[in-house]
């Protein structure tokens, strides 16, 4: 799915940017993810880590995951939206190699006025991350 230019930051608003937001990260598509975002647009995952800073970067950061996995399943278990900021609660699937890598934790998103997000800040460490 891509963005939407009638996806408003209001509480319905954003939670479709979430479905779509999952539905276009499953999809695996970096520039249609990156698409999602403003221009000027602030992603870190995880948020402690140096953040990816406009489109081009953020497309980067997607393809490079892409290329480092066979495919995944993202989920956002809950939402929890409050003005223009969407949090989600997400877990993920990521299969490489012979394995599947487990991730959970909390996105946290600031909505710009046409629905697109602004930034983009996961929350997840090492004792989040479970290998089967």
């Amino acid at each position: 799915m891509r963005w939407a230019p009638d996806v408003t930051p209001t509480p319905d608003g954003l939670r479709a940017a979430v479905e779509r937001y999952v539905a276009t990260i499953n999809s695996r598509d970096p520039e249609a993810i990156a698409a999602l975002f403003t221009e000027d647009a602030v992603q870190a995952d995880p948020a402690s880590q140096p953040p990816n800073v406009g489109r081009a970067a953020i497309t980067t950061f997607f393809r490079d995951g892409i290329a480092a996995s066979v495919d995944w399943t993202f989920e956002a278990t809950a939402v929890h939206t409050c003005a223009s900021t969407v949090a989600i609660d997400f877990a993920i699937a990521v299969h490489i190699g012979g394995g599947t890598m487990r991730i959970g934790g909390i996105e946290v998103f600031e909505a710009a006025d046409d629905g697109r997000f602004a930034s983009a800040r996961a929350y997840w460490d090492d004792a989040d991350v479970a290998f089967t």
